[in-house]
C-alpha cells in the first residue's frame, strides 16, 4: 500500500510512523524546510551562535500517552528529552499552587489537594471552594452541556481560584479565556490529567518541559525512523495539486509527480481545498474553512545572568501569562543562558507593541531589564475551542483522510491531539 502524507508536522509524522509500522510504503511531503508544523525549531542568531529555539513554547503532561509512546518508538527517550515538574503554577512572588517534591509521585488528585492546602495567599474559603468544585466535577463524570463555557462550569468558584488556577490552565490548554472556551474540552483535559494513568512512570498531571527544540523532540527523529523503515520524507517540497487517479492519487509536487494508493491531508484546514480540489466534499470543506483561529505570541528576550527560581513561572499582569527559562531547559547550551521565553496565549495586537509590553512586564514582575531577541506571532496557532464547535472529521472522502489537532477528537489543539489524530488517520487509511 502506497500512502502519501501531505504535511510534516506532528500529526503527519505520527501518521507516517503508524502507517510504516503497519506495513505501508510511506512518503511525506512538507513545504517548509523544517519539520514540525506549528511546533518546530527556530534558528535565532545570538552572541555569534545560532541558538535553537522554537516557533512557540509547548508543554506536555504525563497523560500524553500516545505522544510519549511515539517518542520512545522513534528512539527519543522521554526521560532524557523532557524535564518533569510537579503539578503547579507558581508566580514570581511565591504565590500560586505548587506541589511539593515529596508529593510529585502521588496520585494527581492527591497532589492537587496538597497543592491547594499549601497555596500561599489562599484563604481557607478559596481552598474549600476549589475542593468542592473538584468533587462536583468528578461526581458528574467531568461532563457538561455542549454549549457551556469554562466560566459556566466554574460558576461559584472563589475569585482567587479562577485567577490563579482556572484562567491560566484554560488559556494554556485551549488558548481562550474562560468566558469563551469550551467547558466540555476543558473538563476532558482535567479528567485525563487528574484521573487517567500517566506514561513513562510519570503521574498524569506531571508537567513535562522539552529539553531540546521541538523539531528534534519528535519530527526529526520520526523522519529518521521512517527512512530506516523504507519510507521517504521530502522537506521543502510543496504539493501543488492532488488529483484522483482511478482508485488512487497523483500528486504534482515541486520536484515532479508521484502516485499513491491512499492520501492523508496533514496540512492546515483552510488550505485543503486549494490542493485537493473537488475531492473535498462541500460539508467537510465548510467545517474546515469555518474554523476560527486564535493567535499565540512568543517573545524571546535576554539579559546576562538572568535566571528564574523555576523553569516555568505563571505571570499575573499580562500580556504574557507564562515565562520559561530557556537557560535551565538548555543547560548545556552557553548561548541559551539568560534567555527567557514569554508566552502570550490568545494574543491580540501588533507584534512590536506586544514585545514592548512584555519587556515592561518583565521589569515590573521579575525585576529584569531584558533585550528582545526574537518575537514570533502565529496568527493561526490553534483553532478556537468554543462551546459546541463542530470540527471536520478524519474521513474526508474515499481514499482520503485528514490528520491534525483541528480534526474532530476529544482534545483541544495540543501535541497529544495532533499525535492521536495522525495515528488514527493512518489506521483508517490502511484498514
Amino acid at each position: 500500500m502506497r500512502l502519501a502524507i501531505i504535511g510534516g508536522g506532528w500529526a503527519g509524522m505520527a501518521a507516517a510512523v503508524r502507517a510504516a509500522h503497519l506495513g505501508a510504503q510511506v512518503s511525506v511531503f512538507e513545504a517548509a524546510r523544517t519539520l514540525g508544523g506549528r511546533a518546530r525549531a527556530l534558528a535565532v542568531p545570538h552572541q555569534g551562535h545560532t541558538l535553537a529555539l522554537d516557533n512557540g513554547q509547548h508543554i506536555l503532561i504525563g497523560a500524553y500517552r500516545d505522544t510519549l509512546a511515539l517518542m520512545a518508538q522513534v528512539g527519543v527517550s522521554p526521560r532524557q528529552a523532557l524535564l518533569p515538574l510537579p503539578l503547579g503554577l507558581p508566580f514570581p512572588d511565591g504565590g500560586g499552587l505548587q506541589t511539593p517534591r515529596w508529593a510529585a509521585s502521588a496520585p494527581p488528585s492527591l497532589a492537587l489537594l496538597v497543592a491547594m492546602l499549601g497555596a500561599r495567599g489562599w484563604a481557607w474559603g478559596d481552598r474549600l471552594g476549589l475542593l468542592r468544585q473538584s468533587l462536583r466535577w468528578r461526581a458528574q463524570g467531568f461532563a457538561c452541556a455542549p454549549e457551556a463555557t469554562v466560566a459556566d462550569v466554574c460558576a461559584g468558584l472563589p475569585r482567587r481560584a479562577m485567577d490563579e488556577l482556572i484562567e491560566p490552565l484554560c488559556v494554556s490548554a485551549l488558548n481562550l479565556p474562560a468566558a469563551q472556551a469550551s467547558g466540555a474540552l476543558f473538563l476532558r483535559v482535567l479528567r485525563d490529567a487528574l484521573l487517567s494513568e500517566g506514561a513513562q512512570g510519570w503521574a498524569a498531571s506531571t508537567l513535562l518541559l522539552p529539553l531540546r527544540d521541538l523539531s528534534a523532540l519528535l519530527p526529526d527523529a520520526a523522519a529518521q525512523w521512517l527512512r530506516g523503515h523504507g519510507g521517504s520524507v521530502h522537506a521543502r517540497c510543496r504539493v501543488r495539486q492532488a488529483q484522483r487517479l482511478g482508485q488512487g492519487w497523483r500528486l504534482l509536487t515541486d520536484t515532479g509527480e508521484i502516485e499513491a494508493d491512499r492520501l492523508v491531508w496533514a496540512g492546515p484546514p483552510h488550505t485543503a481545498a486549494n490542493v485537493l480540489g473537488d475531492a473535498v466534499p462541500a460539508p467537510w470543506r465548510a467545517r474546515a474553512e469555518g474554523l476560527d483561529h486564535t493567535a499565540i505570541t512568543t517573545v524571546y528576550a535576554h539579559a546576562p545572568g538572568a535566571r528564574l527560581p523555576s523553569p516555568l513561572l505563571a505571570l499575573r499582569h499580562g500580556p504574557a501569562q507564562f515565562v520559561f527559562d530557556r537557560g535551565q531547559l538548555q543547560a548545556n547550551e552557553p548561548a541559551a543562558q539568560g534567555v527567557l521565553a514569554f508566552v502570550i496565549s490568545a494574543s491580540v495586537g501588533e507584534r512590536e507593541a506586544l514585545q514592548a509590553r512584555v519587556l515592561a512586564q518583565a521589569q515590573a514582575e521579575l525585576g529584569l531589564t531584558l533585550t528582545a531577541l526574537r518575537t514570533v506571532t502565529d496568527k493561526r496557532a490553534t483553532f478556537a475551542c468554543t462551546p459546541g464547535l463542530q470540527r471536520p472529521g478524519a474521513a474526508v472522502a474515499p481514499g482520503l483522510w485528514a490528520a491534525g489537532d483541528w480534526v474532530d477528537g476529544p482534545y483541544p489543539a495540543t501535541l497529544e491531539g495532533a499525535v492521536r489524530s495522525g495515528r488514527e488517520a493512518a489506521r483508517l487509511a490502511l484498514a
